[in-house]
């Protein structure tokens, strides 16, 4: 059974000289056991449920006689809010998730490509194939519409410019930012669908795909040579 004699771990009296550790950090785990000092709590089960409004004292005996910890919740509660749990096992799984989604957290990348409103067809081809390609690898595309001279009196020209690769790229990307006129300058931002790390699966994948089917052809010709 949990025995309450765990105060000790964050107590804020040192036990053997009987002062206050004032000096140290403030802690900001949450409050668990005896280190609740209120006289009332919202209780909650471990499982969820609903046990409502009981005392300090009802409230740790509950917890004892599970083997579970009383971790106050919500704080500013009035009353506070307090659930069973295994506190100790809650931590471990909460600092795992923490982990893995550190693990994998990919930065998306802005990339940036510019045009002219008046762009030659292959150039604009060119230029497409590089905003599939970023797309493809998770990143954020700013596309980057340059005004010359009388060209700044026809905004139109780089609306349609804009629209034309949006669609062009629907597959891939979304309009994260519609065109504006920034100076002399339009600008557009196309977004992945796909996340970076997904885009990063995929590529590992596929190229493992390929590692595989190579072996396979260097198989087969081995045997067809013996």
């Amino acid at each position: 059974m949990r025995g309450f004699s765990r105060s000790a771990r964050g107590s804020p009296y040192d036990e053997h000289v009987g002062i206050a550790n004032l000096g140290g950090p403030i802690s900001t785990e949450p409050r668990i056991n005896e280190r609740i000092r209120v006289p009332e709590v919202r209780l909650v089960g471990p499982n969820g449920e609903q046990v409502g409004i009981v005392s300090i004292h009802d409230a740790l005996k509950l917890a004892q006689e599970a083997d579970l910890d009383l971790v106050e919740v919500a704080a500013t509660a009035r009353p506070p809010v307090c659930k069973l749990m295994d506190y100790g096992k809650f931590k471990y799984e909460s600092a795992m998730k923490a982990r893995e989604a550190r693990k994998n957290q990919a930065h998306t990348i802005i990339k940036e490509i510019k045009l002219r409103p008046k762009i030659d067809p292959h150039d604009y081809e060119t230029k497409k194939g590089h905003v599939v390609r970023f797309l493809k690898a998770g990143d954020k595309v700013k596309v980057t519409i340059m005004f010359r001279g009388r060209e700044q009196s026809r905004p139109e020209l780089g609306f349609r410019l804009l629209q034309r690769l949006a669609d062009d790229v629907q597959e891939l990307g979304f309009v994260e930012s519609h065109a504006k006129q920034d100076g002399r300058n339009m600008i557009m931002v196309i977004g992945p669908h796909k996340k970076k790390a997904e885009a990063k699966a995929e590529k590992a994948a596929a190229k493992a795909q390929r590692g595989s089917e190579d072996a396979s052809v260097q198989e087969e010709a081995s045997v067809q040579e013996a």
